[in-house]
């Protein structure tokens, strides 16, 4: 069963502009996709999720991540919330016999003020990176081939690179990788990958 994954970030005492810095930061070290580069989307919310947005914006092509924070600064509050949408690049099985293929995959990433949704930021991190669902880096439907367990070796190595660049770059005080799943993550991850015969 599919279940979604996220990397949450907190941070100490940081303000509204501080928090875009930030995400600007984890923005830069993303590995856009090749066929749908830059961000596509960026929305604010203002107060909680249940409230109309006061910005949202569509691109095509796909902006720079600068662009985007520029744009999100406009609105500068504690209480507000800022997602940027993207794609990155990742092995998927063929619909039709034949070989894998690199498709683009929908990112989220959420910046949360500290009085946003009743201090959510602090449960979920000021900022969350959305990946979606966890399939793309376990591929349990499928049988594990040497060729599969290629795809799913790269898919994942390219989530430990990114989270490892955000780690060391975005000034994160603590970092949390996890799934919804009651299950380990990297538990999960080094189980899927030992099967590789």
């Amino acid at each position: 069963m599919a279940d979604s994954l996220f990397l949450n970030l907190w941070y100490r005492d940081i303000s509204a502009d501080e928090l875009l810095v930030h995400t600007l930061s984890v923005l830069r070290q993303f590995p856009y996709s090749t066929q749908q580069p830059g961000i596509g989307y960026v929305a604010v919310h203002p107060v909680s999720w249940n409230e109309a947005t006061v910005l949202e914006q569509r691109f095509r092509p796909g902006a720079l991540p600068e662009e985007a924070i520029a744009l999100a600064s406009g609105f500068l509050h504690d209480d507000y919330a800022y997602v940027f949408e993207t794609y990155w690049d990742l092995w998927s099985p063929p619909q039709d016999p034949g070989a894998w293929i690199l498709q683009p995959a929908p990112v989220k990433v959420i910046a949360r003020g500290a009085d946003f949704a009743e201090g959510e930021a602090e449960q979920d991190g000021q900022i969350q990176v959305d990946f979606g669902f966890d399939i793309p880096f376990l591929h349990e439907e499928e049988r594990l081939t040497p060729e599969v367990g290629g795809r799913v070796r790269d898919n994942v190595q390219k989530l430990v690179e990114f989270t490892r660049h955000v780690e060391t770059t975005s000034g994160a005080g603590t970092r949390l990788l996890w799934s919804e799943s009651e299950e380990n993550l990297a538990q999960k991850l080094i189980a899927r990958l030992q099967k590789v015969q």
